[in-house]
C-alpha cells in the first residue's frame, strides 16, 4: 500500500512539473482547498435533505427568473478562467 501511495506522490510531483505557471497556481488553490480543514469538513458532510423554506424558493425563483433576461456565464469560459478543462475535472471525478 505505502509503495502504491509513493509512486502516486513521484508521478504527482513528476506532472506538477509539467505545468505551466498558469495552472500551478490553480493546482496549488486547488491542494490547498483539498487540505483545509473546513473544506474537508465541507467535503464529507452530509447531504442536506432539508425541505426548502418559502425564502429559499423565492431567491431560486428570482435567479431562475434573471436568468430568462440575462445570460449566464458559459461553463467554459469559468473553466477557461482557472485554467482547467473539462477532461481534467472528468478525470479527477473517476479517481473518486
Amino acid at each position: 500500500m505505502a509503495e502504491n501511495s509513493n509512486k502516486e506522490k513521484q508521478q504527482a510531483h513528476e506532472l506538477v512539473d509539467q505545468l505551466p505557471p498558469t495552472q500551478l497556481k490553480v493546482v496549488v488553490r486547488l491542494l490547498e482547498e483539498m487540505l483545509d480543514p473546513v473544506s474537508l469538513s465541507i467535503a464529507n458532510a452530509p447531504v442536506e435533505d432539508e425541505p426548502l423554506s418559502e425564502e429559499e424558493k423565492k431567491a431560486l425563483d428570482d435567479a431562475r427568473e434573471w436568468l430568462k433576461r440575462n445570460q449566464g456565464i458559459p461553463h467554459a469560459q469559468i473553466l477557461a478562467e482557472l485554467g482547467i478543462s473539462q477532461k481534467e475535472i472528468d478525470s479527477y471525478k473517476e479517481t473518486k
